[in-house]
């Protein structure tokens, strides 16, 4: 093994190791530091790397989340990886898509023990009200699909104070219990996870996922504004995603579907 993967948090042999019988289907690399383990997996998409492969990094100085927005990111605090999967089809086989990882990374989470888990729509993973993680899903049309690649950051630790303006107040794994869960453990979970709720997703979208994501809706009945470009797009009550994955807003004139994208939302 290259030296530098020894001084990782992660160790790749390991992680396969908690895999077990899954782990052929997961080619995984750790690295200290880089940009972005989502832009580099793009551009492995595009040299043909494998579905599945993983992509971890300690540090990562050029991490994004929604809307351009960067992600908080250290070796001590964090766990932030990318997970490259692919799928045939087009694009619109993928809706909700981002929805789907979030079930993922909640049963995950509540398999190693850790109580409160939320989801907030389109991406974000919450503990007792506050952020824990979030998820960025990026595309790329291939010649025989879709590649997707899924960019999950989770706090182990709560960042510290003044590292970043927060949007939304932080929360940590170290809140729900301490010490956090081993990130061995919680990844491998993860990732075994993922591989179920995307074998289910590829074959029924995310449909047969909507009960168990709206289960962990935290903003269910509560009224709501979405915001567009820090602009008021319209105000209702939340009802959760739809079939497809789209957000449903109560509002004065009738029930209405939001798309992902510019849309962000906030408590009234």
């Amino acid at each position: 093994m290259d030296s530098s993967l020894l001084s990782c948090q992660i160790d790749p042999a390991r992680l396969r190791s908690l895999l077990g019988g899954a782990s052929g289907r997961f080619t995984i690399e750790a690295l200290r530091e880089c940009g972005s383990t989502s832009t580099l997996l793009l551009e492995r998409a595009r040299q043909n790397a494998t579905s599945g492969s993983v992509l971890i990094a300690d540090r990562q100085t050029a991490g994004r989340g929604r809307r351009g927005r960067s992600w908080w990111s250290s070796a001590e605090s964090g766990l932030t990886f990318s997970v490259l999967w692919r799928f045939t089809g087009g694009v619109a086989r993928l809706a909700g898509l981002s929805l789907a990882v979030g079930v993922a990374v909640a049963r995950a989470l509540e398999n190693c023990g850790v109580p409160g888990i939320g989801l907030k729509w389109p991406n974000d993973i919450l503990l007792d009200g506050g952020k824990l993680g979030g998820i960025l899903v990026e595309l790329d049309a291939q010649p025989d699909g879709m590649v997707a690649v899924m960019g999950i950051g989770l706090n182990l630790l709560l960042p510290a104070a003044g590292a970043e303006e927060f949007l939304h107040r932080p929360a940590s794994l170290s809140q729900a219990s301490s010490p956090p869960p081993d990130r061995h453990q919680l990844l491998a979970r993860i990732l075994l996870e993922l591989a179920v709720v995307l074998d289910r997703f590829a074959v029924a979208g995310f449909s047969v996922l909507r009960e168990e994501w709206q289960a962990h809706h935290v903003w269910q009945e509560r009224a709501v504004r979405l915001l567009n470009g820090g602009l008021l797009d319209r105000e209702g009550i939340c009802l959760g995603a739809d079939s497809d994955g789209a957000l449903l807003l109560r509002t004065a004139a009738g029930i209405e579907r939001c798309l992902s994208g510019d849309l962000s939302l906030r408590a009234a």
